[in-house]
């Protein structure tokens, strides 16, 4: 474990502070679309351009959106520590807010990639895909999004890194969706350990659990941290 070390796990709740529509609540995307039409290789195939559509409003509204109290409390955090965040989410408001170290392991809507193999990936910020638009291996670009029933990236590293954090900070995750959910059962019995969310169904052992937006707990979290020694 290394004592200057913190690692965030972040989910749609942090983002939904900044505008950007969660999933699974009453108002998430998924009471407004088929999950199996818009973000399945299934979906994909049948109907392309109704999958490039959805992205397509999703990048832009993500790309106007602005960081929150919450992703700059974040960042502030790299003054004195490692930091590692570690998200689901697929926008870039961490990186937008100073966050220098952040691993996307559902993907990111700045970027397309080919459908050939092995894929090519591309920065098109807020740029459109649109149906026939090649990569340069002559396949059709699609989002660089990880799609139900496609498998989620760099789960052994970020494992690691949640292994060896002193500090392990998850926000805005209920910790349903597995199996990014499944990285808390790596952090050490030792490392201090917060989950801030509006609701959870069970809450990890260890963790300590602030019930409520991240922007109303995380910068007085944050100014605590950084005003406490590290203990060797």
């Amino acid at each position: 474990m290394q004592p200057n070390k913190i690692v965030v796990l972040s989910g749609s709740g942090l983002s939904a502070e900044s505008g950007l529509p969660t999933f699974r609540d009453s108002n998430g995307l998924w009471n407004q679309y088929q999950w199996h039409e818009v973000a399945s290789p299934e979906g994909w195939r049948a109907r392309p351009e109704a999958v490039l559509a959805f992205y397509n409003e999703r990048r832009l509204k993500a790309w106007h959106a602005q960081p929150n109290a919450a992703h700059a409390a974040i960042a502030a955090l790299e003054a004195a520590f490692e930091v590692v965040v570690i998200t689901q989410n697929v926008d870039a408001l961490h990186e937008r807010a100073g966050s220098s170290r952040v691993i996307h392991l559902h993907g990111e809507l700045a970027y397309a990639r080919s459908t050939g193999t092995p894929p090519l990936r591309y920065r098109i910020d807020d740029a459109p895909i649109a149906l026939g638009q090649l990569a340069e291996d002559g396949s059709q670009l699609r989002p660089d999004i990880v799609w139900f029933g496609e498998q989620t990236q760099y789960m052994d590293e970020a494992r690691a890194h949640v292994a060896t954090a002193a500090k392990v900070l998850v926000v805005g995750t209920s910790l349903s969706v597995h199996p990014a959910a499944s990285l808390v059962w790596s952090a050490r019995g030792r490392a201090e350990k917060v989950l801030v969310s509006l609701e959870m169904d069970e809450i990890p052992d260890g963790f300590e659990f602030r019930r409520g937006k991240a922007t109303e707990h995380l910068p007085a979290l944050v100014r605590a941290w950084l005003a406490a020694p590290t203990s060797p």
